[in-house]
């Protein structure tokens, strides 16, 4: 996980990992191999991606989920609903899966729209997963239901999380602390408390909870 104050350019380096923007120095690594030897495709094609305001097009549920793979089945649909904790209002929509969802899904909550973003990435099943304040925009009701979703979901992939709130990030497995574009501090929750630096100030003044 990454965490620090705004502007400790955690979204950049998502933006280098992804390729949106090119290093000018240093080496990325993925599985060994430097990121700039692969096509950003097929960069692109093994990572999941969910932002603070995840996006949804102009369609159905059904249509915002197959843009993650097309073969899906209805089933397999229902499944990932499910895992994101979004099956019950998806069937409580007037025509479920076949609902359309208005410009950037305006017709559902923030949380809906987050949990159906989930959906799709849960469908894709990418090997990396990148999550940038994934739960900022929703209350803590919501969050609850979201946060369950993302731990099935982080499970069984490497994450990589930007976060401000503790709950989080208190479980991963790694944590790195910025502060102006430098790691200065990582390790688990636990020992960065024990720490009692830049990591247990930020708790402490409840910057991520």
């Amino acid at each position: 996980d990454l965490v620090g104050h705004t502007g400790s350019v955690k979204a950049t380096m998502i933006n280098l990992l992804t390729r949106f923007y090119e290093r000018d120095a240093g080496i990325i690594r993925v599985d060994g191999q430097d990121i700039a030897d692969l096509r950003k495709s097929s960069l692109r094609d093994a990572m999941g991606y969910v932002t603070q305001e995840s996006f949804l097009f102009n369609c159905s549920v059904r249509e915002n989920l197959t843009i993650a793979r097309e073969d899906a089945t209805e089933e397999e649909m229902w499944e990932v609903l499910r895992a994101a904790n979004a099956e019950t209002f998806v069937k409580e929509l007037p025509e479920q899966l076949d609902t359309a969802v208005g410009e950037r899904g305006v017709k559902l909550s923030v949380g809906e729209k987050q949990r159906i973003a989930i959906a799709r990435v849960i469908l894709k099943n990418p090997p990396i997963l990148l999550l940038d304040e994934a739960t900022a925009s929703v209350d803590t009701e919501t969050e609850k239901s979201i946060q369950e979703a993302l731990e099935s979901l982080m499970s069984t992939r490497t994450s990589l999380v930007i976060a401000h709130r503790l709950s989080t990030v208190r479980n991963a497995d790694r944590i790195y602390v910025l502060d102006n574009g430098l790691v200065v501090e990582e390790g688990n929750h636990d020992e960065l408390i024990e720490t009692d630096g830049n990591y247990a100030k930020l708790c402490r003044q409840s910057l991520m909870t």
